[in-house]
């Protein structure tokens, strides 16, 4: 189920030898369920950062981060990434080669039912455009089906909220246009909280219902 996103006074940062650097500070962002959001922003103003420490990835210093009602991170809390119920689709698209498209799809569902996966993986290859590539392996598919595949093994457990990390960025300019109005379709149409890092203005307009600007701390 879909739940929205409050981040509350979010505080990131690691230690370095000349003491604490500090990557966030002090920021907020609510995401209502249903909703796409972006950040956007140009690179070293912790975007990514973000993504990673909604995820579980990265330690919190201070501040919250809720789910629904769950409480991720906060003050001596810190929730496992596997039990987060967060998909996140990376930049590269992360695609096992060695496995075809439906496996990748259903890398996720393991613990699923042989039957009910099968069904899950080829309603979601429907629903991204290439019900009829499931049997192809990553090398066989342009960056585009690879981007479509990475994004239906993201939304293959149906997660709370879907993180996506500079998605388009690697395809040409007519590709990565035609892709972010149908990747954008397709989480509306699935009802799916989503949040989109970018530092292509154009990209965060088109996709998101809101979009959170970004400077370096």
């Amino acid at each position: 189920m879909t739940a929205s996103l409050q981040i509350s006074q979010l505080q990131l940062g690691y230690d370095s030898p000349e003491g604490l650097h500090t990557v966030l500070q002090g920021f907020d962002l609510q995401v209502p369920a249903g909703h796409i959001a972006s950040l956007l922003g140009p690179s070293g103003c912790g975007k990514t950062s973000v993504l990673r420490a909604i995820a579980g990835f990265e330690p919190v210093r201070a501040g919250s981060i809720h789910l629904g009602e769950v409480l991720l991170s906060g003050p001596k809390v810190h929730l496992p990434p596997e039990q987060r119920h967060v998909g996140m689709m990376f930049q590269e698209y992360g695609l096992f080669p060695h496995l075809t498209a439906e496996q990748n799809v259903g890398f996720g569902l393991r613990r699923m039912a042989r039957a009910e996966r099968d069904r899950r993986v080829l309603e979601l290859l429907a629903v991204v455009g290439l019900a009829g590539a499931g049997g192809k392996f990553p090398h066989e598919l342009s960056g585009g089906q690879q981007q479509r595949i990475a994004l239906a093994r993201a939304l293959a457990p149906a997660p709370a909220l879907l993180l996506l990390d500079e998605p388009f960025s690697n395809l040409d300019t007519a590709t990565r246009e035609r892709l972010t109005l149908e990747v954008r379709d397709i989480l509306r149409a699935a009802g799916q909280t989503a949040i989109l890092v970018t530092h292509n203005a154009q990209e965060a307009e088109t996709m998101a219902d809101q979009i959170c600007r970004m400077t370096p701390v």
